[in-house]
């Protein structure tokens, strides 16, 4: 479990292909003594297992394997040296729950239809597959990247989204514009309550 803050932005330094899975290097500033083999990471959104630990200079990688179901609900297969990740380590008893409940499985792809700037921030408008834009409401949360984030306006299968400039500065919001795509995990408990509706 996450809470879709942000605690550290990764860099992809190797990508390779084995079979049906993608093994890809990320370096960080984490410790690597914190990292252990078996380890739950989430990497722009999708809960990923660390499968080895080293070192690159001055930094930390971990290696995951992105499997294929994982290449095909996420953004991973565009994954290349040099693209940055938000990181995430998942939750440990005591921790503040300072976002809102993400699991890390990633529920689709989303675009981004404009970016718009100001005072600092950007507005961005976003466009969720239609199987799910039903799970997204205004004042909502939802999970974009691995970022948990307040869903500002809804209007069929788009939506938009505010970004502080503290946001944008420790993240890779602040690289993000029109046409990029996004990981998108829409909120537990709006599935769960589309759920029992469904059953009554």
């Amino acid at each position: 479990m996450f809470t879709g803050l942000v605690t550290d932005v990764g860099e992809v330094i190797a990508a390779e292909d084995r079979g049906d899975l993608r093994r890809v290097r990320i370096a960080c500033n984490y410790p690597a003594e914190s990292i252990a083999i078996g380890a739950s990471i989430a990497c722009s959104g999708p809960c990923l297992t660390a499968v080895a630990v080293g070192q690159a200079g001055n930094r930390t990688t971990f290696d995951v394997d992105t499997a294929a179901e994982t290449l095909k609900r996420t953004n991973a297969g565009a994954w290349r040296v040099g693209t940055r990740l938000n990181l995430e380590r998942s939750l440990k008893i005591g921790d503040e729950l300072g976002g809102h409940i993400v699991t890390g499985h990633i529920d689709g792809v989303a675009t981004i239809v404009s970016r718009r700037a100001f005072d600092g921030m950007a507005q961005f408008e976003i466009d969720a597959p239609h199987d799910i834009s039903h799970f997204i409401a205004a004042k909502g949360s939802v999970t974009l990247d691995g970022t948990s984030l307040t869903v500002n306006d809804v209007a069929d299968d788009r939506f938009s989204v505010l970004i502080i400039p503290h946001t944008l500065a420790v993240t890779t919001w602040g690289e993000r514009g029109e046409g990029d795509r996004l990981n998108i995990e829409v909120d537990l408990m709006a599935r769960y309550a589309a759920r029992l509706a469904e059953r009554r």
